[in-house]
């Protein structure tokens, strides 16, 4: 039951006050921690494809490793010299593992930007989107703007929940490793082909349930939120395996049904236009209130999956 009430008090806190900005957040020190063991590792392993594969593979264990370790002995430590004192360091540790107010933000700021105009749209979007964004149009901010939101449930919330109530604050703080490693070295261009791949392969299989879950709690949230769940599920079932990730596409493809719009399509990466596959049928053209919708079902799906987890947890343990 501990760790149920960490997480549970730790979802709460960041729904009502989100990131606590006054503390230093354990996720900086992982990618401080990422980026010194990079430069070490480059150093001492050759530019070859085998040297950076496995260099990779040393540094996902290393950061990994730590990041479970220092809060697992931390945490151990502190339950044993005081319950109490433990409990409220695990549940400060769950809170800042959860990003659904952080989520729900960014989507806020990209509807309060774009409603100003286009250009303050763009300059919104591009905190949180790696794609290009000074020639997006209004549509394609929007777009970009639902599919962030959509696609980080998974990574935000689903997936650090699942972890932290199989192995509380420590696997969380595991999981979000694995995820920073993603979003640091998980890219296919020339620095990162060989160094990142084993990091975003790993990104892929730790999220691979979650992603799954997300989804069908978002076809679930459709229908509290009177949204269309029907077409939801029956765009899932049609698209979710469409995106060149394994994960990504299943909560854009729900999303992109309960709307009734296409999300999706080739973008723009450093000035390179990548083609990419669309969820969903074009029924209607996008509007910037899909944003705050894309916010609303992100919530729904939130709550969903919090109900559903800790309800198995509390079976299986019983």
């Amino acid at each position: 039951m501990t760790i149920t009430f960490a997480v549970l008090l730790g979802f709460a806190l960041d729904w009502l006050l989100g990131d606590p900005k006054k503390l230093p957040h354990p996720v900086c020190a992982v990618g401080k921690l990422i980026s010194g063991t990079e430069k070490v590792l480059r150093r001492i392993f050759p530019a070859t494809p085998a040297a950076l594969t496995f260099a990779g593979i040393l540094l996902w264990l290393i950061t990994c490793g730590m990041s479970f370790a220092v809060p697992f002995f931390l945490l151990r430590w502190l339950y044993h010299v005081n319950f109490w004192f433990g409990f409220a360091v695990e549940t400060l540790l769950c809170w800042m593992i959860f990003a659904r107010k952080s989520l729900a933000d960014a989507g806020y700021h990209v509807y309060g930007a774009v409603k100003q105009s286009l250009e303050e749209g763009r300059k919104a979007i591009a905190w949180y989107v790696g794609r290009d964004t000074a020639e997006l149009s209004e549509e394609g901010v929007i777009k970009a703007a639902v599919e962030t939101v959509a696609e980080n449930l998974t990574d935000g919330v689903v997936s650090p929940l699942v972890f932290m109530l199989i192995g509380g604050a420590p696997l969380g703080m595991l999981y979000k490793a694995v995820n920073t490693l993603d979003s640091m070295v998980g890219y296919h261009n020339e620095k990162y082909e060989y160094f990142g791949k084993f990091s975003a392969k790993m990104d892929d299989l730790f999220n691979f349930i979650p992603a799954r879950l997300s989804a069908l709690c978002m076809i679930a949230g459709a229908g509290m939120l009177h949204l269309d769940n029907r077409n939801a599920l029956r765009i899932y079932r049609r698209d979710r395996n469409k995106h060149k990730s394994p994960n990504a596409g299943q909560t854009e493809s729900a999303c992109a049904g309960a709307l009734h719009i296409q999300l999706g399509g080739d973008a723009s990466y450093f000035g390179k236009v990548v083609k990419k596959a669309a969820f969903g049928d074009p029924i209607r053209s996008v509007d910037r209130t899909d944003i705050l919708a894309t916010v609303d079902l992100m919530t729904a799906a939130s709550v969903f999956a919090l109900v559903l987890c800790c309800a198995i947890r509390l079976i299986v343990k019983s």
